[in-house]
C-alpha cells in the first residue's frame, strides 16, 4: 500500500511504499496521529484499514472512487500518484466521500448478497435445462423447476446418455444450492430484527415483497437519513435517467455505475412482483406499456416505489397501496 502523509501546507512528510500490515502502517503514522485523518479509495479492501482506524481513534474518511477519477484522472495512474492525489483532495476539502457503512451490519450485508449471488446461479442452471429443453426441441416440461417436488421426472424426458447426465447435474446443483440458501435465510432475518425490526416490517409491507427483497432493501438502505431529500436517493438507487446533455441537446450517458447496482434490482424485482395479482397495476402497466415499451413502463414503476419507499421510512409509515395506485394513476 502506498502512504502518503501531507501536511496543510501540501509538504509531504511520508510518501512511501509499505507492506499491508497494521503494525507497520501505525508505526510510520505514529508522528502525525495527533491531528491526522486517513482517507482511502472505496475499492473493495477498505474494510480492515476502517476497523484499524476505528479502534485507533483516528478519523477515517472513504473517498467516492468514481467520482474521485472523474476529479483527478490524467494520463499517468499508479499507486504512488493516486496516494499523493487523495491527499491533496483531503486537504483541499475536495474528496468526494462515499458513506461509510456501519462495522456491525457489514458483514450480514456481505453474507446477503454472497446469497443474491448462489441464487443467480441457481436460476441459471435452470435457464440451462429450459435452453436444454428447446435445443432438442423437446415438449414443455410441464413442471416449475424451482419447486424441489417436481423434478422427480426431469431427466427422463430427455435423451439418454450424456444429455441426461448434464441435466441430472444441474438438477443435482440446484438440490444443493436450495438447502444453502434455506439454511441462511432464517440466519438473514434474525439479524435484521436485531438490526432494524421496525424498518423490515415497514419496507414488507408492500405488495409483493417478501422476506428475503425486504431484507436486500434494508441493508442496501440502512439508513434512510442518510440522504437529505428524495432525489438523492432515487440517485443512489439508479432509479433516475443519466442523460448527458449540452446546449439543450442530448449527447449520450455518463455515469451509468454510479449508484447501488444492488438496490436498483431489488425495486425492479419489487416493480415486477407488485404486478402479481393485482389488476389495476397490470392494467396500468399495459397502459403505460402501450405508450413507452414494457421496459420503460417497468422502470416508470421502480421509481415510483423507490419514492414511496423513501417516502414511507421518513414518515414511519406503512405501505397504503389505495393512496399508492390513486397517485399512480
Amino acid at each position: 500500500m502506498y502512504v502518503c502523509v501531507m501536511n496543510q501546507h501540501g509538504d509531504i512528510l511520508v510518501h512511501r511504499n509499505i507492506r499491508t500490515d497494521q503494525r507497520r502502517f501505525l508505526s510510520l503514522i505514529e508522528p502525525y496521529r495527533d491531528d491526522l485523518v486517513v482517507s482511502v479509495e472505496c475499492i473493495f479492501t477498505w474494510y480492515w484499514l476502517a476497523y484499524l482506524c476505528t479502534r485507533e481513534h483516528i478519523t477515517f474518511v472513504l473517498g467516492h472512487a468514481l467520482y474521485m477519477k472523474a476529479i483527478h484522472g490524467g494520463k499517468v495512474k499508479n499507486d504512488k500518484l493516486d496516494s499523493q492525489k487523495i491527499a491533496l483532495l483531503l486537504k483541499g476539502g475536495m474528496l468526494p466521500q462515499a458513506y461509510v457503512y456501519p462495522a456491525d451490519m457489514r458483514p450480514t450485508r456481505d453474507l446477503l448478497r454472497r446469497r443474491m449471488h448462489l441464487s443467480r446461479q441457481r436460476a441459471h442452471l435452470i435457464a440451462h435445462i429450459q435452453n436444454t429443453v428447446h435445443q432438442y426441441n423437446l415438449p414443455a416440461l410441464g413442471v416449475r423447476l424451482g419447486k424441489p417436488t417436481e423434478r422427480g421426472n426431469v431427466v427422463e424426458c430427455f435423451p439418454p446418455g450424456d444429455t441426461q447426465a448434464m441435466v441430472q447435474l444441474d438438477l443435482d446443483l440446484i438440490s444443493y444450492y436450495d438447502k444453502q440458501l434455506a439454511r441462511l435465510e432464517p440466519q438473514l432475518v434474525k439479524q435484521a430484527r436485531t438490526h432494524d425490526a421496525q424498518m423490515h416490517h415497514l419496507v414488507g409491507s408492500i405488495r409483493g415483497i417478501g422476506r428475503i427483497l425486504s431484507l436486500v432493501l434494508l441493508y442496501e438502505i440502512q439508513d434512510i437519513d442518510r440522504f437529505p431529500t428524495q432525489g438523492q436517493f432515487l440517485t443512489y438507487a439508479r432509479l433516475v435517467r443519466c442523460d448527458k446533455e449540452s446546449a439543450g441537446k442530448k449527447v449520450g450517458k455518463r455515469n451509468k455505475k454510479i449508484g447501488n447496482s444492488y438496490l436498483r434490482w431489488a425495486f425492479g424485482e419489487a416493480a415486477v412482483l407488485f404486478m402479481k395479482g393485482n389488476p389495476p397495476a397490470q392494467q396500468w402497466l399495459q397502459k403505460q406499456a402501450s405508450r413507452h415499451g414494457k421496459g420503460k413502463a417497468l422502470a416508470i414503476l421502480s421509481k415510483k416505489l423507490g419514492q414511496t419507499v423513501y417516502a414511507m421510512l421518513k414518515n414511519n409509515r406503512c405501505f397504503d397501496e389505495a393512496r399508492f395506485m390513486s397517485h399512480l394513476n
